[in-house]
């Protein structure tokens, strides 16, 4: 709860008066009175600091997606104190989950070495997620430490969450596409509730027409079908499934694997050209 220190001439401090958040052990915590770190790189925030990042984080990102800070810090305020909790119970109330939880795993190249990947076979979960970030040139060391969340243990609920989103770019073949990273916040939303990733669909706005119909019409439809009907991916140990058929993966999750969109836009794009030829060679008007 919310509580309004005394008139400062009270306490023989300078005339201010400071908002502050009076937490469990019933410490008063301010601008001018924090409480120490709970975890390495814990930044303790009340809420009034949460909130100022979430609405800054929120307007920046939509003007620049690819900004994973600005994401990352979104995600944290936005987060708690409900919504990441949830994710926390959701892997307690799983045997997979509570193992995740007890281990602790990290996913970087080091944990992750991607020349044993390459290696392994064509359809397995390992390889597509190997051939899935050398296709991207993405690499999981670049995934920010969670700083915002109090709660220690909620804190790598949220670092595994943002370490395994490349493994589900990787099972749904999804691109790092603006038009295929909105497609796959939309799935991680109806399946995990983050309110980051329900927010990330503003960034619909900035689509072409033709891109923001096919989200509306094909991905959007996919991404909350599967999302809904999906097991809780963050439940899944990724290190544990490598060596095994990504498709038999999702049908145990439950998901189906969406249409190509880098394929889509490059047929779409040769059509083009070919229409575009075409009018040349008949000496039609060029297409707008």
């Amino acid at each position: 709860m919310f509580k309004k220190i005394v008139p400062i001439y009270m306490l023989q401090l300078p005339p201010l008066h400071v908002y502050t958040l009076v937490g469990r052990a019933g410490r008063l915590f301010s601008v001018l009175n924090r409480p120490l770190p709970s975890y390495k790189g814990h930044v303790p925030l009340n809420l009034p600091e949460k909130g100022v990042l979430a609405v800054g984080s929120g307007i920046l990102s939509l003007f620049n997606p690819r900004r994973g800070d600005l994401i990352g810090t979104l995600g944290e305020t936005t987060a708690t104190p409900y919504f990441i909790c949830r994710l926390r119970d959701a892997m307690l109330s799983s045997l997979t989950g509570r193992r995740i939880l007890r281990d602790r795993p990290r996913i970087t190249t080091k944990s992750m070495p991607l020349k044993r990947l390459r290696t392994l076979p064509e359809k397995s979960v390992g390889r597509a997620y190997a051939s899935w970030l050398d296709k991207e040139a993405v690499s999981p060391d670049t995934r920010d430490q969670v700083q915002y969340i109090d709660d220690e243990e909620c804190a790598y609920v949220m670092q595994r969450y943002r370490e395994c989103h490349d493994f589900y770019h990787a099972v749904t073949g999804l691109p790092v596409l603006v038009e295929g990273e909105i497609a796959l916040k939309a799935f991680e939303f109806a399946n995990t509730l983050l309110p980051m990733t329900g927010l990330s669909l503003f960034a619909v706005a900035r689509l072409k027409p033709a891109e923001r119909s096919r989200f509306w019409h094909v991905y959007l439809p996919w991404a909350l079908t599967n999302g809904l009907r999906s097991k809780e991916i963050i439940n899944v140990y990724w290190e544990e499934q490598l060596e095994r058929n990504v498709d038999d993966l999702r049908l145990d999750l439950g998901m189906e694997k969406p249409p190509d969109l880098r394929e889509t836009r490059k047929a779409l794009r040769r059509q083009r050209k070919a229409t575009e030829d075409k009018r040349k060679r008949v000496g039609g008007p060029r297409s707008l």
